[in-house]
């Protein structure tokens, strides 16, 4: 518990600074020279600095408890602790723009430290017309209307729901972004094309390498409705075609949706002994949602998600028997053979965030309750309504200085033997982040 002690010693590190301008008081003057400076400057350079400590409380009777530490002996919890930089920058001039987003991650965990350093996004931006935008380089184009799932973002990487609003790694573009206004009923009209190679040092993770893909979008403002229709091809993965909208219904009263068509998609089984079965179909997803501010500002999300694509109770019954026999296995013979296949299962399709067929999200969040300044409180609760398990997440986050957040989150999994949730590695986790915002000069 040594860690939780440096968190509080980082914490009251990242805000002297802040304390220390407090003290030196700031006129209007000041901030004005400061808002003209920023303004004329061409480029802005910031981040942060984030420090995470994590308590798992692990689960000694699940499957993905015994597959991924089998040889770790019988504990009951598990500490680790991240120490992470973000730098994001930009460029302006005339019409030309560019910028690039990068992380960098410190990992402390039982076995020893990794470390790995990320380019989120970097790409320049050319604007030879009002109304036409051209870019290249690494970029996360965010299709799609939903909060905590997008199956028709057919470029992106997916997101994670317990952290929605993330920045997500993109991959390396060219793109094309025309808009026209218009009078009438259909006040906007915009189209979107992209072409994303892959090959085996470029966004060699997306597909099939050895092809060049394409993918469209047309934006419509039809009637105060946001509508999207999207489509990708290419060899890397299958023909796509999707389709979003948001309307707000009331000033305080939001509801978007999409769906996707996937051709062609596979559609993995597996039995106890662990034959693996593969087959080709269509599948369509689709997510419906609301959005919804009530007078006392409460925030409340709610979306139902079908993941057409996504395995069905007997799939993941049949991964776990295979990973109960091959523990099994283990303990009896010392092999670990099964175990390494039944590893790489879980950390492939079946160890994918909502990887089964239907879900619902809900999320309540309020800002500033009993007029405590800067403090939101929030509850989070992902139900897999196949199989009754859940995800719930309880947090906090206050900003007691500008520059400084701090989250304190829990997760508790619940669910019965042979359910999604309830045979994940860790019963519950407890993690608190330590967020430094600064803005170079």
């Amino acid at each position: 518990m040594r860690g939780w002690g440096a968190a509080l010693l980082l914490v009251l590190l990242l805000a002297s600074p802040a304390l220390a301008a407090e003290s030196g008081g700031i006129s209007l003057s000041d901030i004005e020279k400061e808002i003209a400076g920023a303004a004329a400057k061409p480029y802005s350079l910031g981040g942060f600095l984030e420090f995470e400590p994590t308590l798992f409380g692990l689960d000694r009777e699940a499957a993905f408890r015994r597959i991924r530490q089998f040889e770790k002996g019988e504990g009951g919890t598990m500490e680790q602790y991240d120490f992470g930089l973000r730098l994001e920058g930009s460029y302006r001039k005339d019409n030309l723009s560019a910028f690039f987003r990068a992380d960098g991650q410190l990992r402390r965990v039982q076995d020893g430290w990794t470390h790995s350093t990320t380019l989120m996004e970097g790409y320049a931006s050319l604007k030879p017309h009002p109304s036409l935008v051209l870019d290249a380089g690494k970029k996360a184009v965010k299709w799609g209307k939903g909060y905590a799932w997008n199956p028709a973002s057919f470029i992106d990487r997916p997101k994670n729901p317990e952290d929605p609003e993330e920045a997500l790694e993109g991959f390396t573009l060219a793109s094309a972004d025309y808009v026209k206004s218009l009078p009438g009923p259909l006040k906007t009209v915009g189209l979107t094309g992209v072409l994303l190679p892959v090959h085996e040092d470029v966004n060699g993770d997306f597909g099939v390498t050895g092809h060049l893909n394409g993918a469209a979008k047309l934006y419509l403002l039809l009637y105060d409705t946001d509508i999207d229709f999207m489509f990708f091809g290419g060899g890397s993965r299958s023909n796509r075609y999707g389709f979003d909208f948001s309307r707000n219904i009331t000033p305080n009263f939001e509801a978007h949706g999409e769906a996707a068509l996937v051709t062609d998609a596979e559609r993995r089984s597996i039995g106890p002994s662990g034959r693996i079965t593969i087959r080709e179909t269509d599948a369509v997803s689709w997510l419906l949602g609301v959005r919804y501010l009530t007078e006392k500002e409460t925030t409340w999300i709610a979306e139902y998600y079908h993941n057409g694509a996504g395995f069905k109770r007997d799939d993941l019954k049949g991964f776990l028997d295979f990973a109960d026999n091959s523990y099994e296995g283990f303990r009896r013979t010392g092999s670990k053979a099964a175990l390494f296949r039944t590893s790489e299962l879980a950390n492939g399709p079946f160890g994918r965030p909502n990887s089964m067929r239907d879900y619902f999200y809900l999320r309540a969040s309020q800002k500033e309750p009993f007029d405590i300044l800067y403090l939101t409180p929030a509850v989070t609760s992902i139900v897999n309504l196949q199989d009754g398990s859940l995800n719930v997440l309880p947090e906090i986050v206050y900003s007691p200085k500008q520059n400084l957040e701090l989250r304190l989150r829990a997760g508790f999994l619940v669910g019965g033997k042979d359910s999604e949730f309830g045979e994940k590695q860790n019963d519950y986790r407890v993690e608190f982040r330590v967020r430094y915002f600064f803005q170079l000069p």
